[in-house]
């Protein structure tokens, strides 16, 4: 059963390179598409100031995130969290060159492009010419976006485990996912020679005494009954 990382950063502004920095990081593990309930949340100090335009989307302000860690004291369990497990994100090239920025300043070694899977890709290939934003994919699976008021990289990873079900199959794959599951109903089910013994005892002759009985019945319902007429 393949284990893949759902995730999602919220960052300063887009330009990672020239100066934007990651201020929270949410993951979320799935297995075989669906989430395990384990999930990974770290908020950042970026070392700089938090534009306004972008505490308007998440909320995240220059005071708020001053006195959390670095990344680099959050590196090693976000790298434990993880393990070498296929990550996957929205339009995931934003994220992979947050992260790999923040690598390249504490000298770590960076992300391989193939490690990630990006599911704005998936949805333009599935619905080309759509708008396959986060938000327009929950809208067109009908996942709930009741919580969102704001941005966050933990719920909005959440939010990204679901559509990536959907954008794979769906929620019917729900019911063939648990091994466990259809090994309790393989052993539920009648065997062949089980139907076999039920198909003979209820089609099994009557016995004298037995007809006997059924007769009796019948006359107490009247003579004139149909299916009298053929015993």
């Amino acid at each position: 059963m393949p284990r893949e990382i759902v995730f999602d950063t919220e960052t300063t502004g887009l330009k990672p390179f020239d100066g934007d920095r990651i201020t929270e990081i949410g993951c979320v593990e799935i297995i075989d598409l669906l989430p395990t309930g384990k999930t990974f949340r770290r908020y950042v100090n970026p070392q700089r100031d938090v534009p306004e335009e972008v505490v308007r989307i998440t909320g995240l302000t220059t005071e708020f995130l001053a006195d959390k860690p670095l990344f680099s004291e959050i590196v090693e369990d976000f790298m434990a969290f993880i393990e070498d497990s296929k990550m996957v994100a929205h339009n995931a090239r934003f994220d992979r060159d947050f992260l790999n920025s923040e690598l390249v300043k504490i000298d770590r070694e960076r992300f391989d492009d193939r490690r990630f899977i990006d599911t704005l890709l998936i949805a333009r290939k599935k619905f080309p010419g759509a708008y396959n934003s986060l938000d327009a994919l929950c809208k067109r699976f009908s996942v709930s976006l009741s919580e969102r008021s704001l941005h966050g990289a933990l719920l909005d990873a959440k939010l990204l485990a679901e559509v990536y079900l959907e954008l794979n199959g769906g929620r019917e794959r729900k019911l063939d996912l648990n091994p466990r599951k259809k090994q309790a109903q393989r052993r539920n089910e009648p065997t062949t020679q089980e139907i076999k013994r039920e198909i003979k005892a209820v089609t099994a002759p009557l016995s004298d005494a037995q007809r006997t009985e059924h007769r009796k019945f019948l006359n107490q319902i009247g003579k004139n009954a149909v299916w009298n007429k053929h015993l």
